[in-house]
Order: C-alpha cells, then structure tokens, then sequence
C-alpha cells in the first residue's frame, strides 16, 4: 500500500522534473496535406483550403492587427481558391466556416497570447498580395513550407536591444511630458531595465501579470534608486521624483488601444471588446504596480519643473524627441529598421503639430489628438504605396506616443488617495484622447481608402 506522504513527494519530484504541458495543443497543418501532396492549391479539397485560409488568419491575428485586417486577407484567398469563407473573429480566436457549393467546413483556432510583431505583419501581407500571382499553382504543402517560415518570425533583437528601444522611447516621452535633463536620464535608467526584465521574462513564457508587475516595480525602483544617487551626490532638488511615471510607460497597450478602435468602427464588437478589455487589464494591472511602489518608496506624482525654453527651440526639440520616441516604440513592435525610421518621421510631424496645436492654439487635447491621428493617418496614405509596408504598421507606432499614459497613471493614483474629483478629472482627460485617437486613423481611411468606407 503506497503512503499519502510517498505518493505527495512523488507528485512533487514530478512536477519538478518533467516539463510543463501547453495549455493550447499544437496544430500540425501539413497533415492536411497528406491528400493533395501534388496538386495545385486550387484544385485541392475544401479541407485543405480551409486549413490554409484558417492559418493564415491565425498568423495575422498574432501580429496585433486588427479583425478587418484579418478577415479581408481569409477572403482574398478564399476567393482566389474559389470558395467562400464566412469569419467571427477575436483577440486570441477565429471561428469560421468554408463553404464550396457542396460541402462546408467548420473550424475553431486559437492563440496562447497575443502580441505585436510587425515585421511578421509585413511578410504575410505580402504573401496574402501575391497569392493571385503564384500561390494559387503552388501545393497546399509549399504554401504551408512558406507560412512556417514566415511564423518563425519572433523578435529582430535582443532583450537588450529592446531595453534601449523601451529607455530612448520612455526618455524621449519623458521630455514631451515636460521632463528635464535629470528625469530623462533617470527614465531612460528605468524604462531600460524594465522593459529588459520583461523580454526575458516573455521570452520565458511566463505570464502576463507576472511580466507586467515585475517590469513595471523594477523601472520604478531604478528611477527612484537613480534620483537618490543624484540628489545625494549632485545636491538636486527632490522635485525631479515626478518623472518615475515615465520609467513605466513602456507597458502602456497602445497598439490594442487603437486597434480597438478601428475594429469598432467597422462593427467589428466582439474584437473590439475584447483587445478593449486587453488593453484596459494591462493599464490596471501596471498603473496599480506603480501605485504601489509609489507608495513603498515615497515618491510623488507632481508637475515637472518649468523648462525656460523658447517656443523655437521647444518646437525643434519637440520634432527631435518625437521622432526618437516613435523609432523607439516601433522597434518594441518588432519593426525593421526602415520601417521604424518611415513610422519616426510621420510621428515626429503628427506629434508635433499635436503639441503645437495645444501649446499655440489652446486647442482642447482630445481635438489636438484628433488632429494628429488623421494627419498621421493621412501621411501613411501617402507613403504606403511607394515603401510596400502595411498601413497599420506606420500609422499605429506613429501615434502610439500620444496615448495619454501620464494621464491614466495619475488616475489610478488620485483614486487611490481618495482624490475621486481628481481621479475622474485625469480619468476624463485620459478618455477622451483616447477615443480621438482612433477616430483620427478611422477618418484618414475613409477620405483615402475607398474600400473601408463602405460597410459592405
């Protein structure tokens, strides 16, 4: 008779030495191959298409866009494969049928996670582009060799390279919001090692909150360990604590923000929701960490000190720190260096015509927000086509440096003090860029792109 406190130690030794099993199984899609090895992808059967068009989707969907994105590409391979395809699609799942005149076919995927990876992005839609041209003569199984090439597509740097991508980003807002030279340098500290932490912790595999939670306490605790060494060895003023805002605001979910959005607008609810919902969970869950260490080391969300800058060197500095901080986020996108840099000079125009409107104008700061989206949105219109880059890869990291994280952070704060007025003051604020945001890009695709204006 086996003991409970053998069988308890037995249990745990295994835990400890075999492998964790993955929660979602893997799909071995040349299995659907096996019946069309030689034959042209057109003439294959309705489960080979199907299987096709679903990976397709799913890989698409892994990349961070939207659902329109994602149901327009099924469709222009199910109509060059001559069936149709009907897709209810989500955050991390697609559910669709095909159907041949004949017979129909039905299929559930779904990811692990979600993420954003625009260099993946780019190759499928090319792929999806040039199907018409060669893929509809190819077997389903060279189509299938093509997409496990372009699936391997994961990151083009390093955590390390991302930790500079995160600090020059984080450094680069920092400066937009009103920092100084010292809470520069002090972001750029913590945002670096933060967003380092969280690669390796994503490159592990580990869990969304603990990821969050962790990058997020440990920018803190550098920026405040940077100040403290300044203060003590440069006789600063503790004024400069303020800036530890923008040590964290690496974490905000601007891509799924905006991209909530747009699938709004194209009455796309169950995606919109829920990349809503994604993005709303990781604003808490990092502005509440913040909060807390805020707590723990005494630190205080307070307004920077002025800049005594003329309006013409802010204005310059402003186009330089733009640029700096949509180059930076887009390489946390995954974005080749070309693409960074045409995202970079887009968001350093719309950026800073946003700021100026603000500034000059006393525009309100959801219509300035507004403003910059579409112009940023209108510009990418113009470059698109000559570069050959998705749209929605330049203009979202483009206008990632407007969501308002300095706003949404002091929310949360303010609501934890029991400052409710204030909270629902930085919390209005807060909303209403965000809802301009998106609005922007959805009105620059209407004047310019004729086949998302029409709800069809």
């Amino acid at each position: 008779e086996i003991q409970q406190s053998d069988w308890s130690s037995d249990v745990c030794s295994s835990d400890l030495t075999n492998p964790i099993t993955p929660n979602h199984m893997s799909i071995y899609w040349h299995d659907y191959t096996a019946h069309a090895k030689n034959i042209p992808a057109i003439q294959s059967g309705l489960s080979e298409k199907s299987s096709l068009i679903g990976r397709v989707g799913l890989i698409l969907l892994s990349c961070g866009t939207g659902a329109w994105r994602v149901r327009s590409s099924m469709n222009t391979l199910a109509e060059e494969l001559g069936i149709t395809c009907n897709a209810n699609i989500g955050l991390l799942s697609i559910d669709y049928s095909c159907f041949d005149g004949k017979n129909s076919v039905s299929h559930s995927l779904s990811l692990s996670s979600t993420g954003v990876n625009t260099s993946k992005l780019d190759r499928m839609e090319r792929f999806v582009n040039n199907f018409a041209r060669f893929g509809k003569e190819m077997t389903v199984g060279q189509l299938h060799s093509q997409l496990d090439e372009i699936d391997k597509i994961h990151g083009h740097y390093s955590p390390a390279m991302l930790g500079l991508a995160s600090a020059l980003a984080c450094c680069a807002f920092c400066f937009l919001l009103g920092g100084g030279v010292i809470e520069m340098l002090c972001t750029f500290l913590g945002a670096g090692a933060g967003n380092y932490l969280r690669a390796r912790l994503t490159r592990r595999h580990y869990t969304l909150f603990l990821c969050i939670m962790s990058s997020v306490a440990l920018a803190c605790l550098v920026y405040a360990g940077s100040i403290q060494l300044i203060e003590e060895i440069f006789s600063v003023s503790s004024s400069h604590e303020a800036g530890y805002i923008c040590s964290m605001l690496f974490i905000i979910p601007g891509f799924p923000f905006i991209t909530s959005g747009i699938d709004f607008a194209k009455q796309d609810m169950r995606s919109g929701l829920e990349r809503l919902i994604y993005a709303v969970m990781i604003i808490v869950v990092a502005t509440v960490t913040a909060w807390a260490m805020a707590l723990l080391l005494n630190l205080q969300p307070e307004e920077f000190p002025s800049l005594a800058l003329s309006p013409v060197l802010l204005f310059f500095l402003r186009l330089a720190a733009s640029f700096c901080g949509v180059f930076g986020f887009s390489i946390m996108f995954n974005s080749p260096i070309p693409l960074a840099a045409s995202a970079a000079w887009i968001g350093m125009i719309a950026n800073t015509l946003r700021l100026e409107l603000v500034d000059l104008l006393s525009c309100p700061p959801a219509v300035a927000a507004f403003l910059g989206a579409l112009t940023a949105g209108l510009l990418s219109s113009l470059i698109q086509k000559p570069l050959g880059y998705p749209r929605i890869s330049i203009t979202v990291p483009s206008i990632v440096i407007m969501v308002p994280g300095l706003y949404l952070y002091r929310a949360v704060y303010n609501l934890g003090e029991m400052s409710l007025g204030d909270s629902a003051s930085w919390l209005a604020s807060a909303l209403l860029i965000v809802l301009a945001l998106p609005l922007g890009l959805v009105f620059a695709r209407i004047f310019t792109d004729r086949s998302f204006r029409h709800c069809t």
